[in-house]
């Protein structure tokens, strides 16, 4: 059975840097393509953040592009996103997840919050 265990969510003042970590097991992570996914307050799913299997594609959405890069360890079955330049809009709970059409996902982690504010 597929797990994802996020880690690294907090609250940091706008500005600041989170790194989120994923720990994968259950599946053949190395041959996996792996998402970050989040939901604010309020709102619907977030696709923000994709990476191919061998991490030479990545996807950001436009609301992240240029602050957040996600990236991948194989040999450790973990997935990163780091996060920098954080506004208060990035307040969300962030997923990670796999087998997404979009935001919806098959399989998600239990999530980790992140709270950018003053």
């Amino acid at each position: 059975e597929a797990q994802l265990v996020e880690s690294g969510g907090g609250l940091v003042q706008p500005g600041g840097s989170l790194r989120l970590s994923c720990a994968a097991s259950g599946f053949t992570f190395s041959l996996s393509r792996m998402n970050w996914v989040r939901q604010a307050p309020g709102k619907e799913l977030e696709r923000v953040s994709g990476i191919s299997a061998y991490g030479t594609s990545t996807y950001y959405a436009d609301s992240v592009k240029g602050r957040f890069t996600i990236s991948r360890d194989n040999a450790k079955n973990t997935l990163y996103l780091q996060l920098n330049s954080l506004k208060t809009e990035d307040t969300a709970m962030y997923y990670c997840a796999k087998d997404c059409s979009g935001a919806n996902c098959v399989t998600r982690g239990q999530g980790t919050e992140v709270t950018v504010s003053s």
